[in-house]
């Protein structure tokens, strides 16, 4: 990526929006600012962000309104959600509508901006993913540089966090991937927030490849998932 990062700030507190861009600004950000989910989705199409960082609660078109219909024009970009809400249903319906993480209110810039960089850079969770241009997979064919889970020439955009769970899933392919481990890498912190986000993200991976019956994503109680990959003779 050249240039500065592009941040799509949907906020409807205008004081928030305020220190929110000077202070990204300040770290070399571009911020482009929406006070409502109706301005949000046509600031969305005319500025095409890099990022984009939304409020739950605003006039018109709420944020989880706003990120569905996102998701449904991009599946790449990376969508965060700003909420005071402090029910974790909240949480987790925002995550099954395609927002790769959260952020609750209050929150420090600090916090903010480390996660802003980390969902743009799409950083994966090992030093060689660069090397793994495309991972075969059942009958299908997974691209984590491209977000793309690709079956019968059928191509399956994928979220950053679906990308990166699917990721480390492979690379320990048979084996347990501890739930702990997961959550520290993907989400950098093990809490129950955390693990509830990530047990949504391993319900849809299930969903994408339920298609082969050669694979299976099994949940090891208290201890991680496991990605079977079954011989073909096993297969019932």
């Amino acid at each position: 990526m050249t240039g500065p990062i592009k941040v799509l700030l949907v906020e409807d507190e205008p004081t928030l929006a305020a220190i929110v861009k000077e202070s990204l600004e300040k770290r070399g950000f571009s911020i482009v600012i929406a006070s409502n989910g109706v301005e949000g989705w046509a600031k969305f199409k005319a500025d095409k962000p890099d990022v984009g960082v939304i409020d739950v609660m605003m006039p018109k078109k709420d944020g989880f309104s706003l990120v569905k219909d996102i998701r449904l024009s991009d599946e790449q970009i990376p969508l965060m959600f700003l909420t005071a809400r402090t029910q974790s249903e909240d949480v987790i319906r925002g995550l099954e509508l395609g927002a790769d993480d959260y952020l609750k209110k209050p929150f420090s810039m600090e916090e903010l901006i480390l996660r802003l960089r980390s969902l743009v850079r799409r950083r994966l969770v090992t030093t060689n993913v660069s090397d793994l241009s495309v991972i075969e997979l059942g009958k299908f064919k997974f691209y984590p540089q491209r977000q793309e889970l690709v079956s019968d020439s059928r191509a399956m955009p994928l979220s950053l966090r679906e990308t990166d769970l699917l990721l480390l899933l492979c690379l320990n392919k048979n084996a347990l991937l501890d739930r702990k481990t997961a959550l520290i890498k993907l989400w950098g912190e093990d809490n129950i927030f955390n693990a509830r986000s990530m047990d949504v993200y391993i319900t849809r991976l299930r969903k994408f490849l339920k298609s082969d019956g050669s694979l299976e994503i099994v949940n090891s109680r208290g201890q991680g998932y496991i990605l079977r990959h079954l011989p073909a003779d096993r297969i019932s």
